[in-house]
Order: structure tokens, then sequence, then C-alpha cells
């Protein structure tokens, strides 16, 4: 499960919680030419599938979206070309990781591993966001409720920032916004009330189980209803 809280919303918060992490980026050969028509495929445990496949277009690009949090690695493949394949890329909340790759001419029966730092800076969003592992989450000091892990970010200001272990709606406005632009959401599902404008309801979701938790600070989509400030 994973629990995503637009806190700030209020601030750009245009619905970029709603969505999964995403693998993209482009191909090419030895050259610089990029190549259509490659075949790339993510893999991971946190799949149900366990694998993900993804053409590149006319232009090279691919992009493979709404992936689980975990470990993936991804493989490039193309008749007439080695195959390359990337590990160990970490994926969390709905970060785009950019992921390119230069196909050398060569057998099929080849496959060239390439291995390297996880990308840590998302290239094609502007979207801002804080994740937070279940580790993290076991071993903060706090009660196992979104309105106790919403004041660890900062520019938070919440109308209950006393220790809550009950049932409760919390607003969560940041850097100013309005209070109820906060936005609470179940592995993408938003659970807001509509009788209150949307905003979290008097649900206490299972963050101490949660494999993450994920909060979009500002530069979210425009699928969201709320604006910034």
């Amino acid at each position: 499960m994973r629990v995503s809280i637009l806190l700030a919303w209020f601030l750009l918060v245009p619905a970029g919680a709603f969505a999964q992490a995403t693998i993209a980026g482009v191909v090419r050969d030895s050259s610089g030419a990029v190549l259509p028509g490659a075949t790339v495929e993510a893999a991971s445990p946190a799949l149900i599938e366990k694998l993900r496949t993804a053409v590149t277009d006319g232009t090279g690009q691919y992009r493979i979206e709404d992936l689980r949090p975990g470990s993936y690695s991804v493989t490039f493949s193309l008749q007439g070309f080695n195959s390359v394949r990337r590990e160990g890329i970490e994926l969390t909340g709905s970060f785009t990781a950019t992921v390119n790759a230069e196909l050398k001419v060569g057998s099929l029966a080849e496959t060239i591993t390439v291995t390297g730092e996880t990308p840590i800076v998302d290239v094609q969003s502007t979207k801002r966001e804080l994740t937070l592992n279940n580790d993290v989450l076991k071993a903060i000091p706090t009660v196992r409720s979104y309105n106790a892990v919403v004041i660890l970010v900062p520019g938070v200001v919440t109308n209950l920032n006393d220790t809550v272990t009950g049932t409760t709606t919390t607003q969560f406005p940041i850097h100013g916004g309005r209070n109820n632009e906060g936005r609470l959401t179940i592995d993408g599902l938003n659970i807001g009330t509509p009788v209150g404008g949307n905003q979290p309801p008097g649900y206490v979701a299972d963050v101490g189980n949660a494999q993450e938790v994920t909060f979009t600070t500002s530069g979210g989509l425009g699928e969201s209803e709320t604006a910034g400030s």
C-alpha cells in the first residue's frame, strides 16, 4: 500500500501524487542516431506481472508508466544490436527516472550489463516531493497516522499539531495555502470527503504498514482540482 499526501496541493498540487513512478528515456546507436522500434523491458519483483514492456517511437523515445515503488532492471534490445541491461534503478513516489541506452551492432546472444547510480533528479517534471519508506515510518517516534507525519514537511502547519491517536480530520496547508486544499490518496485513490471540500476525511490510513508515504509539495499535474497560492 502506498499513501500519498498531497499536502502541498495547495502549492501546485495538481495531481502528481495520483500517478506512480515512471521510467523514460531515449535509445540510440553508437553514432548517436535514434533507434525506433527498440524493445524496452522493465522488470521488478514489485510488479504483479513482474515485467512491463514498451517500444521506442519514431524519435527513439520510450516511457513506461504506473510503476510501483521498488528496484528495477531495464533491458533494451533491437534486432541486429547487442542487448543492454541497466540494473539497480530505485523508484519511489511518482519520480520519473531517465534511463537512456546506447546499443551497438552485434549478436542478439550478447547482453551488456551497465551498472551505475540510480537517477536522483527528475528532469522530466517540475514536481517536488518527499518520500518516506516503511523503515523511516517505523523509526519515527510518533503515532502512525497521516496527521502525525504531515508535520515532518517544512512549511506545513496543521490544525492538530499535538498527538492524535483516534479518528480525526486534519487540515495541512503549506506555505500559506488554503486549509482545505490538502489531499490524501491511498494507492492513487483520493479518499477526500466531498462535504469538506474534498479535504482528508475522518479516516485513519494505515500509515504504519504502508510501503511508502509520499508528500507532493509543489509542481503537481493539471488533473488536480486545487490550485497554487
